[in-house]
């Protein structure tokens, strides 16, 4: 755990204790997901606190096995590439994102169910009680919004990376995993299959994480790697002076050097090759050194070896 950076190990930590929770308390009959699950925002229950609590709130082991896998396995990363504020910011951004489609995807599917009994809008906006009550059952939890955001920030800041996919038996390319497991939730959110996942959401996470990373490679070029942008004096603009107040521009920690982690990943098997081809060659140069004394010993006799010559054999024996 010391291995894994700051903010990625405190949202693994949150998440791991509310399930901890949920599950305690269930057994209690305090169901903790319907307090900070989200909710419709025209049911009963909705409360405007549940856009961020449900992110942190999961259904089952299963759910939160797999989110918590894939965060830790490529939030590490994101993170030490953005820098904690910056991540710590994306995260949530993607999950807020995430929370708002689910709420438009849903009010779309009331609007759709009182059209088909002859209402119109108008009749969607004023729902009565006892609607509102029913709509309740509808409550979306998980961090996967966030999740999928994540997933989105890696294929686009390492989209070469290889990785190895199963039951795949060959690796593929991050940007083609990332566009697949898009494509794969489009095709199920257009099939709307009532299998209780909202896949809406999981886009929408990934959506606003794009805008958000599209955002920031505009105002800061060579961010992660992107360049061929003009810098934009936007100090007296709302979203600069929020900037500026987060002090994202100036942050302490690792976004000093927000290519660092790019660098390294990428970098990464390239150096592995050069060290490998370096130790190669000195082993090499150590073989043909030892075979020279070796011949020179059976010509001439031991005693004819010079001493750093006998050195050299001796090190070699050890």
């Amino acid at each position: 755990m010391r291995q894994i950076p700051t903010i990625t190990k405190n949202l693994l930590i949150i998440n791991v204790i509310c399930y901890l929770a949920y599950v305690v308390l269930g057994g209690r009959g305090i169901d903790l997901n319907d307090i900070f699950g989200l909710h419709y925002f025209q049911a009963t229950d909705f409360r405007l606190y549940q856009a961020l609590t449900y992110m942190f709130m999961h259904a089952s082991f299963e759910h939160i096995f797999f989110n918590m896998f894939a965060l830790w396995m490529f939030g590490g990363v994101i993170e030490r590439t953005f820098g904690e504020k910056r991540f710590l910011i994306y995260y949530l951004v993607c999950g807020l994102g995430a929370a708002l489609c689910q709420e438009v995807s849903q009010f779309v599917q009331v609007y759709l169910m009182v059209a088909d009994q002859g209402g119109t809008l108008a009749d969607v906006m004023r729902l009565d009680t006892a609607d509102r009550m029913v709509l309740n059952t509808w409550t979306t939890v998980g961090a996967s919004g966030c999740i999928y955001g994540v997933l989105l920030a890696f294929g686009m800041t390492y989209p070469e990376e290889r990785m190895f996919i199963f039951p795949l038996p060959v690796p593929i390319k991050a940007k083609w995993f990332v566009i697949g497991y898009a494509a794969i939730e489009v095709a199920l959110a257009l099939m709307q299959r009532g299998d209780g996942v909202a896949h809406v959401a999981h886009l929408g996470g990934m959506l606003f994480g794009w805008l958000l990373l599209r955002s920031w490679r505009k105002t800061k070029p060579g961010f992660n790697g992107w360049d061929g942008y003009e810098v934009k004096d936007d100090s007296k603009t709302i979203l600069g002076r929020i900037r500026s107040w987060l002090h994202l521009d100036h942050d302490n920690d690792k976004d000093e050097d927000l290519n660092y982690g790019r660098q390294n990943t990428t970098s990464r098997h390239q150096q592995d090759w050069e060290y490998n081809a370096r130790k190669n060659e000195e082993k090499k140069q150590t073989e043909a050194e030892i075979d020279r004394i070796l011949d020179k010993i059976r010509k001439s006799g031991y005693s004819s070896l010079t001493e750093e010559e006998k050195k050299k054999l001796f090190e070699q024996r050890r």
